[in-house]
C-alpha cells in the first residue's frame, strides 16, 4: 500500500520525480505521529528572471491534476507595462514549466486571480492600469531614480499607450483546458485571488478598485456576461482605515466568509491598525454581518478550505521580520494568534507577499508568494531601488499544517 506522506517527503528530499515507497499500512500509521505544530518542508523558486520584477501570484488546480500559477511580470513595482504570465506544474509543484503570457494589453497588466468552476473550467480575472504623467509626478520623492521616472513618463505619453486608455480596468477570460488556451477577454470585476461559484451556478467576487469607498459584492450568471452589484461592505472607520483587496470563501454550510485588507490612513503599511477584517453572509452575499477586526496583522488575505474542514488564511507580513504567514481557524470565524504559522521571516524588506495556498495532499499545503530569492540577511537598496539588486520572483513554500485538535 502506498503511503502518500512518505512518498511526498521522499520526492522532496531526493528531487526525483518518479519515486514511490511501498510500506504496509501499519507502518504508515506508526511513522505518522500526531503533529501539533506546523512544519516547513521546503522553500523553492517557481519563476524569477534577471532584471524582471515578478509579483502578485495566484494558484489553482486543474481537473487534470495540474497546478497553475498566474502572476505579473514587469520592470518594477510601478512600471507602466506589466503582463500576466502562467506557469504549470504536472507533479504537485516539484517542477514548473516555462511561463507563457496569457494576458497582455498595451498598458500595465498587474494583478490576476483564478476561480475554479464546478464543470472544470477556470475563470481568469485580470486588472489593467493606465498610468499617466501626473501619477508618476505624484510619487513620493526618492521612490525611483529620476531617469527611470522620466523614461516611464515618456512611455505613457506615446500615441500607442494613450490610445489604449479604454482598456483600463477589470477583465476576465475563461479556460476549458486548464489554462492552455483562453477565451477572448470580456469586461469583468476585479477579483484579487479570484472568487467563488455559488450553489446556483452563478459567480460571486468581492471587488474594490471601481467601487468607491467600499467593497462591492458582484455576481454574474456567466463569467463573460454582465455583472451586477449584490451588496456593499464598508469600513466602520473610514477616516482612519480603508478597506481593499478582499477575498471570499464558500463554506460547506453555505456561509460565505470575506477577509479584507485594512490600510491605515494616512497610508502606512506597517501601522498596527493593518489587521485583517472579516465579515460573513448567510444568504448568498445579499446581506453581510458588521465587519469586525481580527487579531491577524498582515495583508492581503487569501482564504482556502482544508480537506479536514478548517479554514486557512495566508497573508504577507510587511514589518520586521519580513515574510509570509498563515493562520488556521476551526470555523472560519474565530481567529487566534496562537494558530499563526510563520512560513518565511527572511525577506530583506516589505516588497513581498500576496500569498495564495492550495492543499496538494492531505495536510500538505503549497503556498505561493513573491519576494526576492536571496540569502537571509542580504541588504538591498530600495529607496530608490538599486537597478542591480535581485528583484522579487515567484516563490513557493511546501508545509504541513498542524493536526486538528480533537
Amino acid at each position: 500500500m502506498n503511503c502518500p506522506l512518505v512518498e511526498w517527503r521522499l520526492r522532496l528530499t531526493t528531487g526525483l520525480l518518479a519515486v514511490s515507497l511501498t510500506l504496509p499500512a501499519i507502518s504508515c500509521r506508526r511513522t505518522e505521529p500526531p503533529e501539533r505544530s506546523a512544519r516547513i518542508i521546503r522553500h523553492f523558486s517557481i519563476y524569477e528572471g534577471s532584471g524582471e520584477y515578478c509579483a502578485w501570484p495566484d494558484i489553482a488546480g486543474t481537473r487534470d491534476g495540474d497546478l497553475i500559477v498566474v502572476f505579473c511580470r514587469s520592470e518594477e513595482h510601478l512600471g507602466p507595462d506589466g503582463q500576466i504570465l502562467l506557469t504549470r506544474s504536472t507533479d504537485k509543484g516539484l517542477s514548473w514549466q516555462s511561463p507563457q503570457v496569457i494576458f497582455n494589453t498595451s498598458i500595465d497588466d498587474r494583478e490576476s486571480g483564478l476561480t475554479n468552476l464546478a464543470d472544470g473550467r477556470i475563470v481568469g480575472h485580470f486588472w489593467a492600469t493606465f498610468h499617466t504623467p501626473k501619477f508618476y509626478a505624484g510619487l513620493q520623492p526618492g521612490s525611483y531614480d529620476a531617469s527611470v521616472l522620466s523614461r516611464w513618463t515618456k512611455h505613457v505619453t506615446t500615441p500607442s499607450y494613450r490610445a489604449a486608455r479604454d482598456t483600463h480596468g477589470a477583465w476576465c477570460a475563461l479556460t476549458a483546458d486548464g489554462g492552455r488556451s483562453w477565451s477572448k477577454p470580456a469586461r469583468g470585476k476585479d477579483a484579487i485571488h479570484g472568487g467563488i461559484q455559488l450553489r446556483d451556478g452563478s459567480l460571486l467576487v468581492a471587488s474594490y478598485r471601481e467601487e468607491g469607498e467600499c467593497i462591492g459584492v458582484n455576481v454574474s450568471e456567466s463569467p463573460l456576461t454582465a455583472w451586477s452589484r449584490r451588496a456593499v461592505v464598508r469600513s466602520p472607520h473610514p477616516e482612519s482605515i480603508s478597506f481593499g483587496e478582499p477575498h471570499v470563501l464558500l463554506l460547506p454550510s453555505g456561509r460565505i466568509i470575506m477577509m479584507i485588507r485594512a490600510t491605515a490612513r494616512p497610508y502606512d503599511d506597517q501601522d498596527p491598525r493593518c489587521v485583517l477584517w472579516e465579515t460573513y453572509s448567510d444568504d448568498n452575499g445579499r446581506t453581510w454581518a458588521e465587519p469586525r477586526s481580527t487579531p491577524i496583522w498582515g495583508f492581503p488575505p487569501h482564504l482556502m478550505l482544508l480537506k479536514d474542514g478548517r479554514v486557512l488564511c495566508s497573508y504577507g507580513y510587511r514589518r520586521p521580520p519580513y515574510g509570509q504567514r498563515a493562520c488556521i481557524s476551526a470555523d472560519g470565524i474565530t481567529w487566534r494568534l496562537e494558530d499563526e504559522v510563520v512560513l518565511r521571516d527572511d525577506a530583506p524588506g516589505p516588497d513581498l507577499g500576496y500569498p495564495a495556498s492550495i492543499e496538494v495532499e492531505d495536510g500538505v499545503v503549497l503556498t505561493v508568494y513573491y519576494q526576492p530569492n536571496i540569502p537571509p540577511g542580504t541588504v538591498q537598496r530600495m529607496s530608490p531601488p538599486d537597478p542591480l539588486r535581485v528583484k522579487p520572483g515567484i516563490m513557493g513554500t511546501v508545509w504541513r499544517v498542524p493536526k486538528r485538535r480533537s
